[in-house]
């Protein structure tokens, strides 16, 4: 059970269920069911992160986040990822909330965690981020996916509308150009929802991006259609059809979603859907083709190993049309 104090820090420090209602947000309604399934999703974002930041341990924490229902239970591993990462930034007793929590269940939920930490950084003051060299070398970029996410969802008008870029962003240091990347991944990721998962005005929404842009935002919209779901068959090839010169983009932000699933062995039927629509292939094979793509990774240039990741991820999929082989 949770402490007196364990509440407390949950009421002060836990959004309110409303701040991700679409109304609230402004965002696109396609349909009743499409409503339903993203409140579901960021009301179970916001219980893990209540459950994270209640828990008197982490142990405590991951046994109520193993109770929330399997399709939003990565959702809640991500919203916990956030409250630990708050609670690692604020001046509270005891640190390395994150560090605890991926040494243990978490573990199988890192790519989701580190996009929590995302979450966390876009609410502190940046003195209290965490320091790049303490995330994992090639997942801890992740962070700036949810940094981004964050940024569009709740700050859409400057970074949907606006497209708007900090040409100075701090983190990692001497890495802007590519951390902007990672943020537009985050930010494709975020359309999904402000579309309202109509795939159709996600693409629209996209295409008004400078074309340097679209392949990172192409990404993060195949993520988001894989992990989080909503269309049926149709939607999700016409997305991939209309994506074009970027479709092998959407097949890797799908790739990922898929490792990430299946790491988590929360693999749901409409993950199988849409990696077998923007992958050609079944979940389990997207997502060990992903960790094999790991093997002897160096960075290119200025490209992180992260970066060369990807490319390496996306390359498998160019057959699959809209470039060139």
């Amino acid at each position: 059970m949770a402490s007196v104090w364990g509440r407390l820090r949950r009421r002060v420090l836990t959004p309110s269920d409303s701040e991700t209602s679409l109304d609230k947000r402004g965002f696109n309604k396609k349909n009743p069911e499409a409503v339903e399934l993203l409140e579901n999703v960021g009301k179970y974002f916001l219980r893990g992160y209540g459950h994270a930041v209640e828990a008197r341990t982490i142990e405590e924490a991951e046994e109520n986040l193993e109770q929330i229902p399997e399709q939003f239970r990565g959702f809640s591993y991500e919203g916990a990822g956030m409250g630990l990462a708050m609670l690692d930034g604020l001046p509270l007793p005891g640190k390395d909330h994150v560090t605890r929590f991926l040494q243990g269940r978490g573990a199988n939920h890192v790519y989701i965690i580190y996009v929590g930490v995302g979450w966390a950084m876009a609410r502190l003051p940046r003195f209290a981020w965490p320091k790049f060299e303490s995330l994992d070398p090639l997942l801890g970029w992740l962070a700036l996916d949810g940094y981004g996410f964050h940024q569009a969802y709740f700050k859409t008008q400057k970074y949907v509308e606006g497209q708007y870029q900090d040409p100075h962003f701090p983190w990692p240091a001497g890495q802007s150009a590519y951390a902007n990347r990672v943020i537009d991944q985050g930010i494709g990721r975020a359309l999904w929802f402000v579309a309202g998962t109509d795939a159709e005005l996600a693409t629209k929404m996209i295409e008004k991006f400078p074309e340097a842009r679209r392949g990172d935002l192409y990404a993060g919209a195949g993520l988001a259609a894989t992990y989080a779901g909503g269309p049926d068959e149709a939607e999700l090839t016409g997305f991939a059809d209309r994506a074009g010169i970027h479709r092998h983009m959407v097949a890797q932000g799908s790739a990922f979603a898929a490792e990430c699933r299946v790491l988590s062995d929360l693999v749901t039927p409409h993950t199988h859907l849409a990696v077998k629509v923007f992958c050609g292939t079944t979940p389990e094979k997207a997502a060990q083709r992903t960790i094999d793509l790991r093997e002897g990774l160096e960075a290119d240039g200025d490209l992180p190993t992260y970066e060369v990741w990807r490319q390496r991820i996306a390359n498998e999929y160019v057959s699959l049309g809209g470039v060139n082989s």
